[in-house]
């Protein structure tokens, strides 16, 4: 029983976990629409809304903490400088989880998680 559990294992450990979704958070952020399992569209969407909410600060110390999440500086550099802009008049919601059809190896439910 789940009850009460907040927490979204995905079925890996916590540093497989946390790799996964840094990955796959970067990645919405450079491409801004990638295709992946319901799963971890879902899991990964507070992670790109606040690494969005940090790059709207644009400051020293918000920079940083991007870079604690994401790998690459050109991340961090497309968050401050395109992203965040983008939605200075937004106070949140920034993505959209789109669904789509189930994958045809294992049918894994599938989805796009992009940008608005």
């Amino acid at each position: 029983m789940r009850h009460k559990s907040a927490k979204v294992t995905l079925d890996r450990k916590k540093s497989q976990r946390d790799a996964l979704l840094r990955s796959l958070a970067e990645s919405v952020l450079v491409r801004e629409r990638v295709i992946t399992t319901t799963a971890k569209a879902k899991a990964v969407r507070p992670w790109v809304e606040k690494l969005i909410t940090l790059g709207k600060k644009n400051s020293l110390h918000s920079r940083r903490e991007i870079l604690k999440v994401v790998y690459t500086q050109l991340a961090c550099k497309k968050v401050i400088d395109v992203i965040a802009p983008r939605y200075a008049d937004r106070a949140g919601g920034y993505t959209r989880i789109v669904a789509l059809p189930p994958r045809k190896g294992d049918g894994a439910a599938m989805s796009v998680i992009e940008l608005v």
